[in-house]
Parts: C-alpha cells; sequence; structure tokens
C-alpha cells in the first residue's frame, strides 16, 4: 500500500537541502545533521546511515522525520556514506537529503518477497502498491540485497511501469554482515524494498557510470555448462579465447589488465554495435583449466553476447567524466534539484586511492548540488530505456523539473 499519496501544495520553487555528519554518538550525529539542515517544510526526506547507528535505526528516523515534518522518509544503511562532495567509508555517520518540491506527486511503498510472488501480473502489482501507472516518472528503490531477489524486484517493477526511469541501490551493512535495514516513514526493516514513486513535475535524468573499457572483441557464447560455467565461446574455448584476447593487448594495457579483469554481457542482443556502457558488467570468478571454462557472476546463456572488460581508476574516471558532461548539456540552462548517489562498495578509495572521488567530481561538474547516497552492495540504473542491477557501478539520480 502506497503512503504519502497526493501532491502538497507549495507557493515557492523547489528546495532541496542536504547534510552530512559523522560521530560515534549516533545522536550528536543527528543533531548536527538537522543543524544543517536547519528549518524547512520538506515533502520528502532521503536517510543514509552507517550500520553502526543500527541499534538505534528506529529513534534515527522516528526524530528525522519529525524534525522535518516529511511526508515521506526514505533510505536504509550503509557501509559507507555519500554527502556534498564528501564520501566516508567505514565511519560512523549519516547522510540527510529533504526537497521541498511544489507540483510533486510522490508515493512510496514498502515492497516484499511474498508481494512480488503473489502479483505476478503487472496490473495486479500496480493495484497492490496502489501506485497509479499515470503517476509515475521515475523510481527511487532501496533494497535488502539478502532477502529479496533484487532481480525479479526490478524486472517486476519494470514490466508494471514501463520505459519508466529506476535508480537505487541494495542496502549494505559492515563486511561480513548478512543482514541490511531499509527505512520507510516511521519504520525499520530488515527485508525487502522500499520505493519512492516520483510524479507530477519531477523526473530523474538517470547516470550510469560502469567504469569499464571492452577489450577484444564481442564474441557469443555457444557452450554453458550444466553447473553455469562458459565453456566455448564462438565455438572456441572460453580460457584460450581469453588468453588470445590479452596477448593481442598492448604491454600498457596487458598491465592494465592484471586483476582488473572483468565479463560484460550484452544488455540489449539487437545492437548493431557494442561500446563503452552496452553492457552488464560482471565478475570474472574463475578458471577450470581442465576443460578451458569460465565462471563468471550471472547465469549465461547460449546465444550471449559477451565481451571482456577492464576496469581500473583511469577508466572509471573517464567515464563518470564524459557522462557527468553528458547530463550538462541534456540539463542546458536548467538545473537539478538534488542528485542522488548509488556507488558501489568497490569504488572509493580502494578504486581511486584517493577519498571522495565521485562525489568531489560531481560538485565539480555540476556545481553545488545538494547530494546524498551510499555504497551500495549493487546498484540499480537503466541501460538504455530498461534497468538493471549492476556492480562496479556508479548510478546517479539527479531529481529535475520537468520541461
Amino acid at each position: 500500500m502506497a503512503t504519502g499519496s497526493g501532491k502538497r501544495m507549495h507557493t515557492f520553487t523547489p528546495t532541496a537541502r542536504a547534510a552530512l555528519a559523522a560521530h560515534t554518538d549516533w545522536e550528536k550525529a543527528l543533531q548536527d545533521a538537522l543543524a544543517q539542515i536547519g528549518d524547512s517544510l520538506a515533502d520528502v526526506a532521503l536517510l543514509f546511515a552507517s550500520d553502526e547507528y543500527s541499534d538505534s535505526f528506529a529513534e534515527i528516523v522516528r526524530r528525522v522525520r519529525s524534525a522535518t515534518k516529511a511526508r515521506i522518509l526514505l533510505g536504509c544503511s550503509g557501509q559507507g556514506i555519500v554527502g556534498t562532495g564528501v564520501e566516508l567509508e567505514d565511519v560512523p555517520c549519516l547522510s540527510l537529503l529533504t526537497l521541498s518540491l511544489p507540483g510533486a506527486s510522490l508515493r512510496a511503498a514498502h515492497i516484499t518477497q511474498d508481494l512480488l510472488e503473489t502479483s505476478l501480473r503487472p496490473d495486479i502489482l500496480r493495484d497492490q502498491l496502489d501506485i497509479p501507472l499515470d503517476d509515475v516518472n521515475a523510481w527511487l528503490v532501496f533494497a535488502d540485497p539478502f532477502q529479496m531477489n533484487c532481480e525479479e524486484l526490478i524486472n517486476s517493477l519494470a514490466r508494471a511501469y514501463a520505459d519508466t526511469p529506476m535508480l537505487g541501490g541494495l542496502a549494505s551493512s559492515d563486511t561480513g554482515e548478512l543482514h541490511t535495514h531499509v527505512f520507510l516513514n516511521d519504520e525499520v526493516f530488515t527485508e525487502g524494498a522500499v520505493a519512492l514513486a516520483i510524479g507530477g513535475s519531477y523526473t530523474i535524468l538517470p547516470l550510469v557510470s560502469q567504469g569499464c573499457e571492452p577489450i577484444g572483441e564481442p564474441w557469443t557464447i555457444t557452450g554453458v555448462q550444466e553447473n553455469g560455467l562458459v565453456e566455448t565461446i564462438s565455438n572456441r574455448s572460453a580460457y584460450e579465447l581469453l588468453v588470445e584476447t590479452l596477448l593481442a593487448l598492448p604491454a600498457d594495457m596487458q598491465r592494465r589488465a592484471q586483476r582488473n579483469l572483468l565479463v560484460g554481457l550484452a544488455a540489449d542482443e539487437y545492437r548493431a554495435t557494442f561500446s563503452r556502457g552496452n553492457f552488464l558488467i560482471r565478475n570474472l570468478i574463475g578458471v577450470d583449466r581442465r576443460t578451458g571454462a569460465l565462471a563468471i557472476g550471472a547465469q549465461p546463456r547460449v546465444g550471449q553476447t559477451i565481451q571482456f572488460q577492464i576496469r581500473d581508476a583511469e577508466t572509471a574516471d573517464l567515464d563518470l567524466h564524459e557522462l557527468l558532461e553528458g547530463a550538462k548539456e541534456k540539463l542546458g540552462t536548467n538545473r537539478a534539484v538534488a542528485g542522488i548517489l548509488c556507488t558501489c562498495n568497490g569504488r572509493g578509495e580502494g578504486l581511486f586511492s584517493i577519498p571522495n572521488h565521485d562525489a568531489e567530481l560531481i560538485e565539480q561538474e555540476l556545481g553545488p548540488l545538494p547530494l546524498a547516497g551510499l555504497f551500495c552492495n549493487g546498484e540499480i540504473g537503466p541501460i538504455g530505456n530498461r534497468p538493471f542491477l549492476h556492480g562496479f557501478t556508479a548510478s546517479l539520480a539527479l531529481l529535475v523539473q520537468r520541461s
């Protein structure tokens, strides 16, 4: 059942306020964040908080909603937290973004695995959520990855609300913990997903930066073992083709490929050509040298297009730069109201060797943009008109007014 239905009428332009606060004491962090936000009437409050505060999440969301008067509060736990120009990794902190959106239609829902399994038809899911098709211009989605089939969630929403941008991420927690939390209004859940349907005068401009560069050629998977290993590609040993691809690279590319090798599966098999950004990036897990088969972090099938990929700081930086430049061109004289960044927990300092890379670059390219977000267990964003679950990705939702 949707909450926060309908519009709150305002007589002012949209405003966004962002705060990031770090402290071992959650109360002090929250006081700091609320002081940064100041007095404002919020339609929506987005909250992302370190798992170190998990014992107090219920009190945190209650206080945030009370202080901001937000009709809808949405968010989740994160291993690392993002604010305007700043990324804090493995530090107890929270990030808060309040949005006042005149002319917006805003509805939110908690979606469980049971609801998905009993709402297989798009019309049934829309009825269960109580969110009409024509009331949705975009989705923000945050999900628990351990007790929710997140690919089923994305596909179900995509069928029910076709051609609607969907951005978000999978909640995260301390390394090794197999639980996360998602927030909706005054409630904290340890399963399911929370979703915000954005309608009325607003939508989302999506940016999905995978930070990977295709190497070699796109090939067709021709053999998959029962255990899911890719045995042959273009009727050749998958491992032999991988080695051949690497040996054909220039020396500097071979060095870059060391420990940075992934695979890409085509998101759209009907493309005539493939380039960076046309693939779903997945782990290259290992090699069965006896059979020449490759283990990848996906369920491959015969007939899929596959291409090997390099992921490193250089490519990731270039890719995000180019996407942000493209966003500036699309925005023209308009400005985004705010941004929500869901970045992979494999990015950050571990990839770039410097702090704040993605958040600083967004601020540098798009100006003083109120920003909140987290380091995710997986990122949600579109390739073309279809949303997918990604890894190794920075997924940025730019909230914009519709022209």
